[in-house]
């Protein structure tokens, strides 16, 4: 019994003791190094364009759909041959159709597929593509404007994409 006692303290203390270091004294210490002169503006800067930000009206660019849940984010395990899957791929892929005046054919894979964790903030450019003509007629900008915006937007090493986030924010600058 004697020695559970002192086996049972010792790990209490090293529990109290790494609790301090590393749940109080390590933040502190990040936190204070991110107020440095010169590194004060990086700690604090929010990049939104890390994720997949969603806005409302036709004048914007629509990202792929979202499996994620709030709080938490991740995608489906659900296969091709997953006939719930099917079915919800299917009617996505009439809604941004109907939405794009085009024909279902069209409507590019990663329109209708959610990324893995839901907040992918980037497109392919054939989805781009694909809203140019409703983002021009909505935003008043005219097609060869919003095309420009979209190549401006282009980016990419081994896969091409295009960044919905940044893409919105250049159409909100270019109708001001």
């Amino acid at each position: 019994m004697e020695n559970f006692l002192k086996q049972s303290w010792a790990g209490l203390r090293i529990l109290l003791a790494l609790t301090v270091l590393l749940g109080v004294l390590y933040p502190l210490s990040v936190w204070g190094v991110s107020r440095l002169p010169g590194l004060r503006a990086n700690a604090e800067a929010t990049d939104t364009t890390l994720v997949a930000v969603a806005r409302e009206g036709d004048k914007y660019f629509v990202p792929r759909p979202s499996a994620a849940t709030l709080p938490a984010s991740g995608g489906s395990n659900k296969g091709e041959l997953n006939e719930d899957y099917t079915k919800v791929i299917a009617g996505r892929r009439a809604q941004i159709a109907q939405r794009e005046g085009v024909s279902e054919d069209q409507v590019p894979q990663d329109a209708v597929t959610a990324s893995a964790s839901g907040l992918d903030p980037d497109i392919s450019p054939e989805y781009a593509a694909l809203q140019v003509p409703r983002v021009a007629r909505a935003s008043g900008l005219s097609v060869e404007k919003v095309r420009d915006l979209v190549a401006a937007g282009t980016h990419g090493t081994f896969t091409t994409t295009v960044n919905v986030t940044a893409l919105n924010r250049a159409i909100d600058s270019a109708t001001r």
